[in-house]
Order: C-alpha cells, then sequence, then structure tokens
C-alpha cells in the first residue's frame, strides 16, 4: 500500500489476518486473468487490501463485499466498470483510476470513455446499462441520492435489483478510495 501504512509479508501475518491474505489473494479475485497485481513482489498487499489487514473481521466483511459487487452481481462488466470509474474520478484516487481502467479495458470500455472519466467527464455509452449505471454513480457521488427521473432511468436498465448493487458498489469503492487516502496518503482531486 505505501504511504503510512507499512505493508506485512505473508510470514509475518497473524491467523486471523492470514485468513483475510488468503480470502484476497486466493478469492475471485485471483481466479482468470489479472489486469493488476494484488501483491507486491515480496507477496505484500497492494492498494486497499493491505488496509484490510489491521482489523481483519472488518477487512474480511469488506474484502468479501468486494468480491460480491464485483463478481456476484447482475450489473453487467462494463456497467461495472463504469461505475466504478466514476467513483475514482469523484474521489481522485489514482489506484482505483489506474487498476479500475485495465479491469475496463479488458471489459470492452473505449480509451474515448476511459479518457472521458480521467478527466471528470461522464462519456455516454452507448448500451442503456451503462448509460444508467454512468448516470446513477455520478448522481450519488454528488448529491447521495437520485432523483425520480435517476431512479426511473436506472430501474428501466438495471433493475431494482441491479440498482441496489450499484449503489452497494458505489458505497465500496467511496470506502476503498477514503482509506486510500488515509492509510496510503493519496492526495484529493
Amino acid at each position: 500500500m505505501g504511504g503510512r501504512l507499512p505493508g506485512l509479508r505473508p510470514g509475518e501475518l497473524d491467523d486471523e489476518q492470514a485468513e483475510v491474505y488468503r480470502a484476497i489473494t486466493g478469492g475471485p479475485r485471483a481466479a482468470g486473468p489479472q489486469a493488476f497485481a494484488l501483491t507486491d513482489a515480496e507477496g505484500r498487499l497492494r492498494g486497499p487490501f493491505n488496509a484490510m489487514l489491521l482489523s481483519p473481521p472488518v477487512g474480511g466483511a469488506l474484502q468479501a463485499l468486494g468480491a460480491a459487487v464485483r463478481y456476484g452481481s447482475t450489473l453487467g462488466d462494463r456497467a461495472r466498470e463504469l461505475a466504478v470509474l466514476v467513483v475514482a474520478a469523484h474521489w481522485g484516487s489514482d489506484f482505483e483510476r489506474e487498476a479500475h481502467e485495465a479491469v475496463g479495458r479488458a471489459c470492452g470500455l473505449t480509451e474515448a470513455e476511459l479518457a472521458a472519466l480521467r478527466s471528470g467527464a461522464l462519456p455516454e455509452p452507448d448500451d442503456a446499462a451503462g448509460r444508467a449505471a454512468v448516470r446513477a454513480a455520478a448522481a450519488l457521488t454528488r448529491h447521495g441520492t437520485l432523483t425520480d427521473g435517476e431512479y426511473a432511468e436506472a430501474v428501466a436498465a438495471l433493475g431494482e435489483r441491479g440498482l441496489f448493487e450499484l449503489t452497494t458498489l458505489v458505497g465500496y469503492y467511496a470506502t476503498l478510495a477514503l482509506q486510500l487516502r488515509v492509510f496510503a496518503g493519496e492526495s484529493p482531486a
């Protein structure tokens, strides 16, 4: 993670920390092709994952929530990554942006969409789910709620379940961005 919090090597972890470490490095994040590395060359967790070791009960639950919103959600990959990048741009989170730009490219996000998000603009994806995800994530990060029109658009494109998953995703990635600021010393945008 760098910054204020030293990284722990796998051999330095207590039993509770090791359980969280295994859930992160051996769970769904580790399956298949990797868009970004979860650990450094010495096995220390990167990004927000290192801070999760500070409190294994909370960190374990948080990593499980992240796995659920990323791998167990009904949201399509493009819609999910567009929303994550809206959150990353809002919070000025370089780690989230860099990690999820790589994931987004693998999910088919265009360079124009990525450039727009990087600059703080909102892209207009061709698909209804992508548009709804961008607009809802932007409203949630900016205002903390949706207007009736934004809610109706999101439900029409994503369904109520998808909108619940999207609001949870926005909260999860906002939490990670905040933790990156506090523990990794990421500067606000």
